[in-house]
């Protein structure tokens, strides 16, 4: 319950803290330090304090630890940073625990899954529940149609990568891939953030250092471990501590940023934890199969 609570906490806390960071740095620049600050830090674990017990890839292995590194670090929270500009965390939150459908929806596309009946009744429901959120933060200009639509790209970019993970079947430990795709994720960005965000304003100050002290140790290593350590204790209780992220994430966003919960964050909130269990991604009675654990380091 302890790790549970931890765990939840540490990853609500990521879109929380990209906040404080972007008080001193642009998105992208910002990404690619936490990144390679990250991957280096757990180079150097898996190959030098373990050294001996993590493979390196196979020669195979590379373009699909690439491209990984490209949709689920690159472009997702490269656009997700981006777009924390001008939305909220809250909804940022609450918006990517709907991934598994668009799992769902990417996999009867280009790997041939059927989706069944309680799937779309549940997409149904929690799309709504997005739309309720979405309202409120439009009218009141605490969120853009951009930056909505910069999240919709990185959503849409994780998805691509689970399906894409999915298929190629990496016979690598999690944690090395977690690993090699972070690193490659910050390599791909430097390119980007120079051309785009060359003149912009970047201070090394504590509300930078705080943020990449936290993503780095907090949020991409710690947590990551925690995740691991519940995914073999329970893949059950690992998947709803991973679901239960959004609530975390809304009220530290209210003590941390000042955030306000509205009633339509609650409704919100209620019909996609509804859609969710009604789809069957969020249920205690059934095993469901536990989210890639390469999808973990934002």
């Amino acid at each position: 319950m302890l790790f549970g609570v931890l765990f939840t906490i540490l990853w609500a806390s990521g879109a929380v803290f990209v906040k404080i960071g972007l008080l001193s740095s642009p998105p992208l620049t910002m990404g690619t330090i936490r990144f390679l600050l990250a991957g280096s830090f757990l180079m150097l674990y898996i190959y030098g304090f373990r050294s001996g017990k993590y493979p390196l890839p196979k020669k195979r292995e590379w373009k699909p630890l690439i491209l990984l590194g490209l949709f689920n670090t690159s472009l997702y929270l490269g656009c997700g940073f981006w777009a924390l500009q001008t939305i909220s965390s809250g909804f940022f939150n609450l918006a990517v625990v709907v991934n598994p459908f668009l799992v769902a929806l990417l996999s009867s596309l280009f790997a041939k899954r059927s989706i069944q009946r309680k799937e779309w009744i549940g997409m149904v429901v929690s799309a709504i529940g997005l739309m309720i959120a979405t309202y409120p933060l439009l009218q009141n200009s605490h969120s853009t149609l951009s930056g909505i639509f910069l999240l919709t790209i990185g959503m849409v970019s994780m998805a691509i990568g689970s399906v894409y993970f999915q298929k190629e079947k990496l016979q690598l430990p999690s944690l090395v891939i977690n690993t090699w795709q972070v690193l490659f994720g910050g390599i791909i960005l430097i390119v980007p953030s120079m051309i785009l965000e060359s003149s912009k304003p970047f201070v090394l100050d504590k509300n930078l250092i705080l943020y990449l002290v936290w993503s780095v140790f907090g949020v991409s290593i710690f947590a990551m471990v925690l995740w691991f350590y519940l995914l073999k204790q329970d893949a059950v209780k690992a998947n709803i501590w991973l679901f239960l992220t959004p609530i975390a994430g809304y009220v530290l966003s209210a003590i941390l940023l000042g955030e306000v919960i509205t009633r339509y964050d609650v409704i919100a909130s209620l019909f996609v934890f509804t859609g969710l269990y009604l789809s069957g991604n969020f249920r205690l009675n059934k095993l469901p199969k536990p989210p890639s654990e390469k999808r973990l380091e934002a």
